[in-house]
């Protein structure tokens, strides 16, 4: 575990993303383009009453949230992890004295801090011109915090075993695509959960898409009962757990394979 050789990759690879930051922020503008249209969309449906337990502000509120949730969790640099194994690049990961995982972890944080350099002040800009309404408290803002810790740990491990999957085949990048269409219907970005239809509710409590994004968004709005709170937190858990030993299952029979076709 070669903590200061992670370190300095981390650094290095921030400072290789800052020389495309321009490009990071047309890609990141583009992901904050759907939550906004469903953010314009649902106010508008509520106008000045109620709809799905939200006024009008609330929703503007749970967008907004959402979309930094959104970014906060979004592993991109799992669609790059098939890239590396079909083109050989993996053979520098295994070649460099730490872990290879410290490869992906240092762009995924190198990447939350280009990218959030440029959602947060959009963020507050449009909370200062559309005024949203966020009724909360310190406890919920702590375990929202708390799941959104897991929810990143879920989704990174998540999209990792499924990058992975390029060990054998080339179309892995079309299963990454899958989950993204499964998070966008049922992790509260087309609506927020508990308005679906029933059988998408119903899958969404157990699946783990929604636990990716939409439940720290529910904790901090209050749309959740300490009954769901504490069921969505072992959900939340089971699943993170799952992905992670899935990952290394699948890193060490995909690892015996590349080895043994000669990387």
């Amino acid at each position: 575990m070669n903590h200061r050789g992670g370190w300095a990759l981390i650094k290095s690879s921030w400072l290789s993303w800052m020389q495309y930051s321009s490009f990071f922020f047309i890609l990141v503008f583009g992901w904050m383009i759907t939550p906004l249209i469903y953010m314009l969309v649902w106010s508008g449906a509520a106008g000045t009453g109620t709809l799905g337990g939200l006024t009008s502000g609330e929703f503007i509120a749970y967008y907004l949230i959402l979309i930094l949730v959104n970014q906060l969790t979004y592993s991109q640099t799992n669609w790059t992890v098939g890239d590396v194994i079909r083109m050989g690049d993996l053979n520098h990961w295994l070649l460099r004295p730490m872990l290879p995982l410290y490869n992906p972890l240092a762009n995924e944080v190198a990447g939350k801090v280009v990218t959030m350099i440029f959602v947060i002040p959009i963020a507050s800009i449009l909370a200062v011109v559309l005024r949203p309404e966020l009724h909360t408290t310190w406890d919920k803002v702590v375990l929202s915090l708390l799941a959104l810790a897991f929810a990143w740990l879920l989704r990174f491990f998540w999209g990792y075993w499924l990058a992975l999957l390029a060990f054998w085949t080339a179309r892995a990048d079309a299963l990454l695509a899958l989950q993204d269409s499964l998070v966008f219907l049922m992790a509260g970005i087309v609506a927020p959960v508990w308005m679906l239809p029933a059988g998408f509710k119903l899958a969404a409590s157990v699946l783990p898409f929604r636990f990716m994004v939409g439940f720290p968004v529910e904790i901090l709005l209050g749309q959740i009962s300490r009954q769901d709170l504490l069921i969505g937190f072992v959900y939340q858990a089971i699943w993170a757990v799952f992905a992670i030993l899935l990952s290394a299952f699948i890193w060490r029979l995909g690892i015996q394979r590349y080895t043994a076709v000669g990387g």
